[in-house]
């Protein structure tokens, strides 16, 4: 990691005159190059922060405060400077529309290539989320997959321009246990290998423990407390943090922090 890719002071968000603050007076800053998770139960603020970061907040919503691009030194660009992954995949596929199509529609606006190329680099995505036959598969609609498949598929379009962020919001919620592991290791091996930042929220904070760098903690739309993952898990700051460590704490889960032996 190295410099400062997004710097948040004070940033609030709300949604209509006279309601609460979806998001309130929140001060961050995210390392290019990191993996940072963003926890929280629903009505934190988690995904208002994804979709203020990305632009896609709805119209009327009010944001005050600044958000700073240092490492791009303009506000990032949709589909080009980030790629956004959301919980469904099936709101985010087009169903009319080849996986083929869609996956290669980003890297031909956003990267200039010709239709042929841009195929090429869609096939060669497909096969690097681990699809199988990914010749076939670009043929395919997004019907004919699983919904771990989807979710692959979801990810090689968001990344398909080469962006220097990825979103994840909530995109392993709606897979079982042992996909989101899997997605899981996929975005992380996809992260380090591009040199992307990547932002992955989620309510789940055992999942993130093994893969991320550092951890921010949302409650009641304001950031609790944020640091390393092993210093937050190890020894967090705020009772409500311990209170989610402590939740996760059962016989069916692993643990969160793996001791290394001598």
């Amino acid at each position: 990691m190295s410099g400062i890719f997004c710097s948040l002071r004070q940033l609030s968000v709300t949604y209509g005159r006279g309601a609460a603050a979806a998001l309130d007076s929140v001060d961050l800053d995210i390392a290019a190059g990191e993996r940072l998770a963003i926890i929280g139960e629903s009505g934190s603020g988690k995904s208002t922060l994804a979709r203020a970061l990305a632009g896609l907040l709805p119209e009327g919503a009010k944001v005050r405060g600044e958000m700073l691009w240092p490492a791009l030194g303009h506000p990032p660009r949709p589909g080009r400077d980030f790629g956004f992954v959301v919980q469904d995949p099936g709101s985010s596929l087009n169903p009319v529309l080849t996986i083929g199509e869609q996956i290669a529609e980003g890297a031909r606006r956003h990267l200039g290539l010709s239709s042929k190329q841009a195929y090429a680099r869609a096939e060669e995505l497909l096969e690097r989320v681990r699809i199988p036959q990914p010749d076939k598969a670009m043929r395919a609609f997004p019907h004919q997959l699983s919904g771990g498949q989807r979710q692959r598929v979801a990810i090689a379009a968001a990344i398909a321009a080469r962006p220097a962020l990825l979103i994840a919001d909530e995109a392993t919620s709606a897979l079982d246990v042992v996909v989101q592991a899997e997605i899981v290791r996929l975005l992380d091996g996809l992260v380090r290998e591009d040199g992307m930042t990547l932002l992955f929220i989620t309510h789940d904070i055992a999942l993130v423990s093994g893969f991320v760098d550092r951890i921010a903690v949302f409650r009641n739309a304001r950031l609790v407390e944020a640091g390393p993952v092993r210093s937050v898990l190890s020894a967090p700051k705020s009772d409500y943090t311990a209170a989610l460590i402590a939740s996760h704490r059962d016989l069916a889960t692993p643990p969160l922090i793996t001791e290394e032996l001598p």
